[in-house]
């Protein structure tokens, strides 16, 4: 499935001109592969070891909310194209944060600016509860020359905020299993 992110209309970029995610549903996680057209303009982190790591958001950083139907609480995963990762959950509304500590650390891939950056993740999910899922999925994106942009499937009015629940507009269905 293709989801097209949009820019927070309060923090436009400057030359990075979209950004896309292909999700693809496995027998045991997800496949991401976020693509930004307009690449060459990205600030982009040093390559580092795939560990978990905080404050991924604070430059360009990918992001994926899943969000249990009929329940308050969410997970959130942050994937750098230093290929660092985080993930939490909480029990509702930014409340009740915590690392997820028995998640499997995504495997994540990064590419070059030739055909739009990419970044693709697989994410194992054999800790999830099943049942069908409310996706947000985000970005935030830092050009060469410090602008910072906002992406999100939609945004809620305000400032940005990837937590609000106006933004988790995609939906996953309940694994075959």
């Amino acid at each position: 499935m293709r989801y097209i992110l949009h820019p927070h209309p309060d923090t436009p970029p400057a030359r990075v001109r979209g950004v896309v995610v292909d999700l693809v549903a496995t027998a045991t996680g997800l496949l991401l592969t976020f693509i930004v057209e307009g690449g060459d303009a990205l600030l982009l982190p040093e390559a580092k070891s795939p560990l978990r790591a905080g404050g991924l958001w604070k430059t360009t950083c990918f992001e994926l909310f899943l969000a249990p139907g009929g329940s308050e609480s969410y997970l959130e995963f942050n994937y750098a194209p230093s290929t660092e990762w985080a993930a939490y959950g909480f029990d509702s509304y930014r409340a009740g944060m915590r690392d997820l500590p028995q998640i499997a650390p995504p495997h994540i891939a990064r590419g070059g600016p030739d055909a739009g950056y990419i970044i693709e993740v697989d994410q194992e999910l054999d800790d999830i509860p099943p049942g069908p899922c409310h996706i947000g999925l985000s970005a935030v994106i830092e050009e060469v020359d410090g602008t910072k942009s906002y992406w999100a499937l939609a945004h809620a009015p305000g400032p940005p905020d990837f937590h609000n629940r106006d933004c988790f507009t995609g939906r996953l269905p309940a694994s075959e299993q």
